[in-house]
């Protein structure tokens, strides 16, 4: 396999461990053996160095020139191509916009963005200031600490309530009788440092009376990345009379001090620790209490530091119920910082009402945006809520570096030849906080659909942090694993990125709209004029974008395109993955080869083509840009030629070209006992006759007239039970496929062969929604169709959270059961608009 697929990362989720690892510098065992033989290439190099300083006189340019010479002497093996691979690309940064920096910067600087945690505080910088929460749960009469968002915690509810993205969210976490509430508020006062206050807002509570005698243990951490040392007060047994916990500074915020409030009889301890790991803390936390328990026989830590401490961590004890506030106030170096005002309006009486106002404003801002008070019921529109509360509570802030195979390997799975991307930060959300805490390309473009009708300032940052991340070839990694946090969550095998493969280039479909809102008058005169000298800037590595695709994921014949990444040379799977698609094991041709056309990509690259005629037109960029865009807009859409590379007549569907034979099974053999792959027939050149969710990307696409008599067939096929159609939501893959609900190997589930995606539902019902206003023969069905489709969504969902509290991933075909990542915002969370009907 060619990739590090998220179905295999979501199988082979790597848990918590106790070893940290700095993976900033990526060498390969290879060029640890060249080493010795290297020495006199060193040698030689720093001799070159001192006979061309003299060049530091001729600027910037000598400078790139002695760089590039120096890295070819040191590896003259990898060359160019390696360089090229991890060069950023030569364009200004979108980060760098105005719009970017100032008190947008500023507003956004604390947040809730570690979604890999139950509750995880950081700022938007490389190296910063963290701060989290753990909790002691009790698991088969044990005691285990919850710290890290994980399924096998079995919690049977957890998310964000309301979130705005900003500077308030809620969270209710629900651990067998206990319920622990979260509420988080950030405040820009007079005295504040960058970047302001904030509060944390801590409630438990007990389901079951029995608990209200037992006492229970909340644990708050703050940690410095940089490895600042942090000051504790020393006694904080009693904290009534004086409420600081810890004290400390950093250059961007000043001084700062962290506070705790509360009325209750709590008692508080503390431990210290100096580590540069922080994703694996709650280890350290178990081995203090540990030995704790094992000395003394009590369960709290041990009031004691190591020397030069950078991270902190506070227990809170007392009997269910309790609340208490923790206060972080920056700026308290300043010559009248009016520390104790700060701390009051942040706990207490005040918190809570400033609370409760956010909160009304969420409900306000809801209502504003999606309008859904005619259209939904009250079960409804809570599960509305946490959709789009979950989705901006999963925006989390990374900063690393890429892992990106070597030149010559690309096709190589090992996590030892690799280099390094440069350094760079991602501000995104995530599809899953327990399973995918981390950046996906072709999920975003699905997230922002969303996010951008909330806060289209905060959905242009996301979109322009990802376009930051592209190499002067125009390519950008699929998957972002940034930084030890989000690594800690994946095998090694799974995190080396291709510089070969792509990933569907949904941020199109977020673009494209905007253009249109621009040209309907939707965006205030301050939001237009962001939106536009966002597309400007950005229009060149789009430009880009679009040119990798079309040079790299081109097919043999014009107009046709496929998906690079697949392994030609697999034993074991039934049908080689393309994970590049997004589709993962979606049946595509059984014998991968260049003679491939896949009909997804070529409906993306039209959709893409669309998209950046239209921002040419915008700017007036007609000369070139526009005529070329236009082009292939005239040939991607042609009809005729589509219907010649892709349709079969017979079943009215679109399907994939590529050296295929239906005759492939899994063989058992003896020795040593696997699953084989066995091919009983020649494949040869023909369409392959899967259908199912590729089949109707034309239709997805809205490429088939409205007269024409295939829409009618794509309609039969949508709404046939007998192939793609459920109570639930279409499923992925016909249940006539011989490949329907198939595992691809021994231990490979099926993934996109029968379960429902919302993402593709949702295009779906924007197709129907599109030909039910359409004039044609087919309005009426469509319509009909439409509506069926939608309730049968909403349902499903809404139901489903009410029975488990949570989004899913997938919906199972048969029962309509969550299955998959569970706490998968994500795209499901398009559950909403579909709610609201809001399409392109």
């Amino acid at each position: 396999m060619t990739g590090s697929g998220r179905r295999s990362a979501r199988s082979r989720t790597k848990p918590s461990t106790d070893a940290g690892e700095d993976c900033s510098i990526g060498h390969t065992k290879s060029n640890l053996k060249r080493r010795g033989d290297r020495s006199r290439d060193q040698s030689l190099i720093q001799i070159f160095i001192v006979n061309v300083k003299f060049m530091l006189g001729l600027g910037v340019f000598a400078l790139l020139i002695v760089g590039y010479v120096i890295r070819t002497l040191i590896n003259p093996v990898e060359g160019a191509e390696m360089s090229r691979v991890v060069t950023p690309f030569p364009a200004p940064k979108l980060m760098d916009l105005p719009m970017f920096q100032g008190e947008h910067r500023e507003s956004l600087y604390w947040g809730t963005y570690r979604p890999n945690v139950y509750l995880g505080i950081r700022a938007r910088t490389p190296r910063s200031l963290v701060a989290g929460l753990m909790w002691i749960g009790i698991k088969d009469g044990r005691y285990f600490v919850r710290h890290v968002c994980q399924d096998s915690d079995e919690l049977s509810k957890y998310g964000w309530a309301q979130h705005n993205g900003r500077d308030f969210a809620h969270q209710v976490l629900v651990d067998q009788e206990m319920v622990l509430m979260t509420s988080f508020l950030k405040s820009k006062g007079e005295g504040s440092g960058y970047g302001g206050d904030w509060a944390l807002r801590i409630d438990m509570q007990s389901e079951k009376f029995a608990l209200d005698e037992d006492t229970l243990h909340i644990f708050f951490y703050l940690a410095d990345e940089d490895e600042i040392v942090l000051s504790v007060r020393k006694e904080i047994i009693d904290f009534r009379d004086n409420s600081l916990l810890a004290t400390g500074s950093r250059a961007e915020i000043g001084g700062w001090q962290l506070h705790l409030k509360s009325t209750d009889g709590l008692e508080v301890h503390y431990a210290g620790f100096k580590t540069p790991h922080i994703h694996n803390l709650s280890d350290l936390v178990q081995q203090n209490l540990g030995a704790q328990v094992r000395m003394f026989g009590r369960l709290q830590l041990s009031d004691s530091s190591d020397d030069s401490p950078n991270i902190l961590v506070f227990q809170i004890s007392g009997r269910i119920p309790f609340r208490t506030d923790i206060t972080f106030v920056s700026g308290t170096d300043k010559k009248e910082p009016r520390v104790g005002d700060r701390v009051n309006s942040l706990t207490g009486v005040m918190l809570t009402n400033q609370l409760e106002e956010k909160q009304r404003e969420f409900e306000r801002k809801f209502e504003q945006c999606f309008n859904l008070a005619d259209k939904s019921d009250s079960d409804s529109m809570i599960v509305g809520k946490a959709a789009i509360g979950n989705m901006l509570g999963g925006i989390g802030y990374f900063y690393g570096q890429s892992k990106i195979s070597q030149p010559g390997n690309f096709n190589v799975k090992t996590h030892d030849n690799f280099i390094s991307y440069w350094p760079a930060e991602l501000y995104t959300a995530v599809p899953s906080r327990p399973i995918f805490p981390r950046g996906f390309l072709w999920d975003e473009g699905f997230h922002q659909l969303l996010i951008w009708r909330w806060d289209i300032h905060i959905s242009l940052d996301i979109v322009g942090h990802w376009l930051d991340l592209m190499n002067i070839d125009g390519w950008i990694p699929r998957e972002q694993i940034l930084g030890a946090e989000a690594l800690s969550k994946v095998p090694e095998d799974y995190v080396v990125q291709h510089p070969t493969n792509g990933n569907p280039p949904t941020f199109f479909l977020v673009l494209r709209e905007l253009v249109d809102g621009l040209k309907k008058n939707k965006f205030t005169a301050n939001e237009s004029r962001g939106i536009l000298d966002f597309l400007e800037r950005a229009f060149v590595r789009l430009e880009a974008w679009f040119h990798w695709f079309n040079t790299t994921q081109t097919g043999k014949q014009m107009g046709s395109y496929f998906w690079h990444g697949r392994d030609n040379m697999t034993t074991h799977e039934l049908n080689p993955q393309t994970l590049t698609s997004g589709l993962d094991d979606y049946p595509r041709a059984s014998h991968p080869s260049e003679d491939e056309r896949h009909v997804d990509l070529r409906c993306w690259m039209l959709l893409a083509a669309d998209c950046l005629h239209s921002i040419a037109m915008l700017f007036e960029k007609e000369s070139k840009s526009g005529k070329e865009y236009g082009s292939t807009i005239k040939l991607l859409s042609d009809f005729e030629i589509l219907n010649q590379m892709h349709l079969d007549e017979g079943y009215g569907a679109y399907f994939d070209f590529g050296n295929h034979t239906e005759k492939v099974r899994l063989k058992e053999m003896n020795a040593p006992r696997e699953l084989v792959r066995e091919v009983l027939e020649v494949p040869e050149l023909r369409l392959v006759p899967h259908v199912g969710y590729v089949s109707i990307f034309p239709f997805m696409g809205r490429i088939i007239p409205s007269e024409s008599w295939i829409l009618e067939k794509q309609l039969d096929l949508i709404s046939n039970r007998s192939i793609m159609w459920t109570d639930y939501g279409l499923c992925s893959l016909a249940k006539t496929s011989t490949l329907y609900m198939k595992y691809n190997t021994e231990h490979d589930a099926p993934y996109w062969r029968g379960p429902i995606w919302m993402n593709m539902n949702y295009m779906i019902l924007s197709a129907l929604h599109h030909y039910s206003r359409e004039d044609g023969p087919y309005r009426e069905r469509a319509k009909v169709i439409y509506n069926d489709l939608r309730s049968n969504l909403i349902r499903n969902v809404v139901q489903n959270y009410n029975q488990t509290g949570f989004f899913w991933e997938q919906y199972d075909q048969e029962t309509g059961k969550g299955k998959g990542a569970r706490l998968f915002t994500g795209w499901t969370a398009l559950v909403l608009l579909i709610m609201a009907e809001v399409y392109n």
